[in-house]
C-alpha cells in the first residue's frame, strides 16, 4: 500500500466515524418513528462517502468492495437503516462502475453522482413476481429513441427520498420474464404512486414502501448489458457481501453490549466470575467465524472481477451465496446469546444494554433475499458443480 492509499485509508476512517456518530444519536428515534436517517445520510453526503466506489476520473475515489463493507460495518453498530441505505446505494453504484463505464451517459450519470451527492434507490421486486429479481412481469418500451415503463413496485428501497431509481423490466413486451434490463431514471423522469406502506418488524428506518412506477426517459439511460450479467457479476455479489458486513456489524455492537454488561457485572463481584462470560466467550468465537467468511468472500469477489469466467461460475455463485446464508443465519444466535447475558436490561429499551432493535433488525436477513430461494438456487447449481475439498483452494 502505498502512501497516498494509506492517507485515504485514514481519511475515509475518520469520516466514517463521523457519519456514525450523527448516526447513532438518532437511531433509536430513527427504529420508533420509522422515519428515514435524513441525519446520517446527510453527513454522508457532507463526508462524500456516497461516491466513494465511482472511478477517481469520474469525480470519485476508486474504493474497493472491501474499503466499502468496512462502512457498512462500521455504519451498522451505530444505526442499522442507515448502514442499509448506504449498502443499497453502493450495491446499485456498483452496477454502474461495472457495466456503465463504457456508456456516456452513464459516465456523466456517475459525474454527476460524484459531484451532486446523488442517492440512488431500487426497485427489482414487483407484484406478482414477489422478491425473485431474475424474473419480470412489466417490460419496457422504447420508441423514437424514449423508453417507458410502469411498474407495481411492491418495494422501492427508501423510494421517497432518492434522486434516482435503478429498476428492471422486460426488456420488451414479447421478451421472456427473465429477459431482463435495467435502467436508470431521474427524479425528475418518474412518479411514484403510494400503494403499500412499510411498517415493519426492523429496519424500519430503510422506508421502502410500495408505489405503482411510471417513469419516461431517454433509452440510453438503459445499462447496455443485460440483467442477468448485472445481476451475476456485480449486483448480487456485492448484495451478499455489503449486507453480511452490515450484519456482522450490527452482531458486533450486540456483542459489545453484552460485553459492558459482564464487565459492570465483574467490577460489582471482584475476585468471581461473572454470570455470562462464558457465553461472551462462544460469541467471539462465532464473531471470529463471520469475519473470516466474509473476509474470504470480499477477496475472491476482488479476485474475480479479474476474470469474468469465474466470476460468472457456478462455484463463485455458490461460494457468495454461502456467505450470505452463513451469516444472515449466524447473527440472530449470537444477539439472542447477547440478550441472554444482558437479560431484562437487554430486553428493556432505553438502557446501554438493550438490544431489541438489533434483533428486530437482523431478523431481516434471512428474508433479503430470501434464504430459501437462495438455498434452492444453490441446491441446484450443487447438481453439476463439483464441493471445493482442499483448504485453501
Amino acid at each position: 500500500m502505498d502512501l497516498s492509499s494509506q492517507t485515504l485509508d485514514k481519511s475515509l476512517k475518520s469520516r466514517t466515524t463521523r457519519v456514525a456518530t450523527v448516526a447513532a444519536a438518532y437511531a433509536d428515534d430513527v427504529d420508533k418513528a420509522a422515519r428515514f436517517p435524513l441525519e446520517a445520510v446527510e453527513a454522508m453526503k457532507s463526508e462524500r462517502l456516497l461516491s466513494i466506489m465511482i472511478p477517481a476520473e469520474l469525480g470519485g475515489e476508486g474504493c474497493s468492495e472491501s474499503e466499502i463493507a468496512e462502512i457498512c460495518t462500521v455504519l451498522a453498530q451505530s444505526c442499522a437503516a442507515s448502514a442499509m441505505i448506504f449498502a443499497m446505494h453502493q450495491i446499485k453504484v456498483s452496477s454502474l462502475v461495472e457495466h456503465g463505464i463504457g456508456a456516456e451517459w452513464h459516465r456523466a450519470f456517475m459525474r454527476r453522482i460524484a459531484e451532486e451527492q446523488l442517492l440512488l434507490g431500487s426497485a427489482t421486486t414487483e407484484g406478482g413476481i414477489g422478491g425473485n429479481l431474475r424474473n419480470s412481469i412489466c417490460a419496457i418500451e422504447v420508441k423514437d429513441g424514449i423508453c417507458r415503463l410502469e411498474k407495481d413496485a411492491t418495494v422501492i428501497s427508501y423510494g421517497r427520498e432518492c434522486d434516482a431509481i435503478l429498476i428492471t423490466s422486460r426488456s420488451h413486451k414479447d421478451a421472456a420474464s427473465s429477459d431482463q434490463v435495467m435502467t436508470v431514471f431521474l427524479k425528475d423522469q418518474y412518479t411514484l404512486e403510494h400503494t403499500q406502506p412499510w411498517d415493519t418488524l426492523g429496519m424500519r428506518g430503510t422506508c421502502s414502501d410500495g408505489f405503482l412506477f411510471r417513469g419516461e426517459a431517454p433509452a440510453e439511460q438503459i445499462l447496455p448489458q443485460p440483467f442477468a450479467e448485472i445481476a451475476a457479476q456485480s449486483m448480487l455479489a456485492t448484495a451478499h457481501l455489503f449486507w453480511s458486513s452490515l450484519w456482522y456489524g450490527i452482531a458486533v455492537d450486540a456483542f459489545v453490549r453484552a460485553q459492558n454488561f459482564v464487565r459492570a457485572a465483574a467490577r460489582k463481584t471482584p475476585g468471581t466470575q461473572p454470570p455470562g462470560l462464558v457465553q461472551l466467550a462462544e460469541i467471539s468465537s462465532q464473531l471470529q467465524v463471520i469475519r473470516a467468511n466474509i473476509a474470504t468472500g470480499l477477496r475472491s469477489y476482488e479476485e474475480a472481477k479479474r476474470d469474468r469466467d469465474r466470476l460468472s461460475s457456478m462455484g463463485f455463485a455458490v461460494a457468495l451465496n454461502n456467505v450470505k446464508i452463513a451469516t444472515s443465519e449466524m447473527i440472530l444466535d449470537i444477539i439472542h446469546q447477547a440478550l441472554r447475558i444482558c437479560g431484562i436490561m437487554g430486553y428493556k429499551n432505553g438502557t446501554p444494554y438493550s438490544l431489541g432493535r438489533h434483533l428486530r433488525d437482523a431478523h431481516s436477513a434471512e428474508l433479503m433475499i430470501s434464504n430459501d430461494r437462495i438455498l434452492g438456487n444453490t441446491a441446484n447449481m450443487l447438481l453439476v458443480h463439483k464441493q471445493e475439498t482442499s483448504l485453501l483452494g
